[in-house]
């Protein structure tokens, strides 16, 4: 069993303890070769929780109900489990799981898109403590090939 130490992962979402306000770009028709994408802004307040082993954001979108996202630590695996629940109660199942090199975190997941069963990956790069870059992208392919549908840019505004 490996040992676990404060610096084995757990605190790799610290960065992202606060307030923030998102650049958001969503694809209009994800995998389907659209090149349409809808803009807007919203925020974020992100908390930990369990010392640390997990976390807590509330994503706000003015005009629209927004979205939660639960992110769990396994000491054992070293790996984070990305749990998002849509607006509408759309819980992500199973959970995009992964872990950071470095600044850059990559979490892999499957779901259903219009009937169909996906990849989906989330990639989180970190500028510095008051910027970062989440983008989601899709696989119908079994991961040979994404297309990036969704890309947040992350300005903190508080603590």
């Amino acid at each position: 069993m490996p040992l676990v130490t404060d610096n084995d992962g757990r605190h790799d979402f610290d960065f992202l303890f606060g307030t923030w306000d998102l650049r958001n770009r969503r694809l209009s028709k994800p995998l389907a070769g659209s090149d349409d994408w809808t803009e807007f802004g919203s925020t974020a307040v992100c908390r930990p929780l369990l010392g640390g082993l997990a976390n807590y954001d509330e994503v706000t979108i003015p005009g629209q109900r927004g979205g939660a996202t639960l992110r769990t630590f396994d000491t054992a695996t070293r790996e984070w489990s990305l749990h998002w629940v849509t607006g509408e109660a759309r819980l992500t199942w199973p959970p995009n799981v992964g872990a950071f090199r470095g600044s850059l975190g990559e979490f892999f997941g499957e779901d259903e898109w219009q009937g169909t069963t996906i990849r989906v990956r989330f990639t989180w790069r970190v500028h510095s403590p008051d910027s970062a870059r989440w983008e989601q992208a899709f696989s119908a392919d079994g991961g040979q090939t994404w297309e990036t549908n969704w890309t947040n840019d992350l300005t903190r505004t508080g603590d």
